[in-house]
């Protein structure tokens, strides 16, 4: 029998750019009580750092030949993230839960991965997707006859704030950076897909993009409603607007 853990695994994932990362910074800057608790889970990943990620702080960024030699460890769990390739290391994982909280952001294929590895099966765990749409939207749309496409619709938005996002950080696109675009936001839909799998939702359509999150004082928005939901389901409450999805809401 596994032993329970005293720390809870907190899980947000989330498409890429829908804003997990300035929602864990705006966290530690308006929740310094709750962002204190946390102990920060790094990743191994096969993608080079982008700017302003630190190697150690963000992810320990190796090549894909040295993460695909973990798999002989069994102290590693090896996880396929779109075009990377990510790595979990389950026994410090197991390690920092014994002393603290340990918090998650990023791929909900990773996210799953957490909620159902099997020597985490006693783990307190806190699980969030964050989404592009909210479920009243998704209804909406999917309805005969608006004639949409979800899929693509769901592309056409993560294309526009990876887009947007990845021009603030570079200013000059190569093709491989469209090429990663692309890709990632190819990669929404099927994530979103996922979402019915973890406890809570978050609608928020301030993605990585947005200057919601920091051009003024304080957060406006669906900022400001995403970090007070996540600030509230860290104290244990379930604030208004914290949606739980069904299995089949996404076709």
């Amino acid at each position: 029998m596994v032993a329970a853990s005293a720390g809870r695994l907190v899980i947000v994932s989330g498409p890429s750019c829908v804003g997990k990362t300035p929602l864990y910074k705006s966290l530690a800057k308006f929740h310094p009580e709750l962002h204190q608790r946390l102990r920060r889970l790094v990743m191994w990943n096969s993608r080079r750092p982008r700017p302003g990620e630190v190697d150690g702080v963000d992810y320990h960024f190796r090549t894909r030949i040295q993460i695909e030699s973990l798999r002989s460890e069994s102290r590693y769990a090896l996880i396929e993230v779109r075009t990377d390739l990510q790595a979990l290391d389950v026994e410090e994982l197991e390690s920092q839960l014994a002393r603290a909280d340990v918090f998650f952001e990023g791929s909900p294929f990773v996210g799953c991965a957490l909620e159902e590895h099997p020597r985490l099966a006693c783990t307190n765990k806190l699980s969030i997707f964050v989404s592009p749409l909210s479920r009243e939207e998704i209804v909406y749309l999917r309805a005969p006859e608006r004639n949409v496409s979800l899929p693509d619709m769901v592309t056409d938005i993560m294309r526009r704030k990876l887009l947007r996002r990845t021009r603030r950080q570079k200013q000059e696109l190569s093709a491989k950076d469209l090429e990663d675009i692309e890709t990632r936001a190819g990669s929404a839909y099927r994530e979103m897909k996922l979402a019915w799998r973890f406890q809570h939702v978050i609608p928020n359509h301030d993605g990585e993009d947005s200057d919601n999150w920091e051009a003024f004082y304080y957060p406006i928005g669906d900022a400001r409603k995403a970090v007070t939901a996540l600030a509230s389901l860290l104290k244990g409450e379930v604030p208004v607007g914290v949606e739980k999805w069904e299995e089949g809401l996404l076709p």
